[in-house]
């Protein structure tokens, strides 16, 4: 069995939501077009056809199309050494569609990772908040009309304001000298 032939039997069983399966260089995508319906066929693809690890969950911005979102994720079998990409638009108005921890557990982190910079909510995940950005940061960094030297906000007592704990300390690589070797803090000796 090949990536191919999972994707036609994922076609078979859920018809006109399902393109037909396109090949590009030798990895096999198929679209979703109802992401409503995400769940339903990603867990037919895990119990049935045995995609029982989840690579990646990826999302694009598709900045002045409708719709704006395509969420991809990324499948594989370890079983049958198959992988296969699924993919499925959501509306900017919408911006949501369901999670699908409840097929594999990984894709908490994935889903939190696109919640936090793109701005899409994942119905029903269990722990779905911020993982990169600060707690009440009000923008998402990974739209394309987010622009690329970033926004002023109101940033909270995250960061060091004074020198950095091991500045200068015996771990730390010196600036200068003759070569990497020199710089390097194993060879210098300690100054008293």
């Amino acid at each position: 069995m090949n990536s191919l032939e999972l994707a036609k039997q994922i076609k078979a069983r859920f018809g006109d939501v399902i393109s037909e399966p396109a090949e590009f260089r030798g990895e096999i995508t198929i679209q979703l077009a109802d992401a409503e319906r995400v769940v339903e066929v990603l867990s037919f693809a895990k119990n049935e056809l045995g995609f029982d690890y989840l690579t990646d969950v990826s999302s694009m911005d598709n900045y002045g199309d409708d719709p704006r979102w395509t969420i991809v994720y990324h499948f594989y079998g370890l079983g049958h050494h198959c992988h296969l990409r699924l993919k499925t638009d959501v509306s900017e108005e919408k911006s949501e569609l369901p999670t699908v921890t409840g097929v594999w557990r990984t894709a908490d982190w994935h889903e939190r990772e696109i919640y936090d910079m793109m701005g899409i909510r994942f119905r029903g995940h269990p722990d779905l908040r911020r993982i990169l950005m600060w707690d009440g940061y009000p923008y998402f960094p990974l739209r394309k009309d987010f622009p690329l030297g970033g926004k002023p906000s109101e940033m909270p007592d995250v960061a060091f304001s004074k020198t950095a704990p091991l500045e200068g300390g015996p771990f730390v690589t010196a600036p200068g000298g003759r070569d990497a070797i020199e710089r390097e803090p194993r060879v210098r000796t300690p100054e008293n």
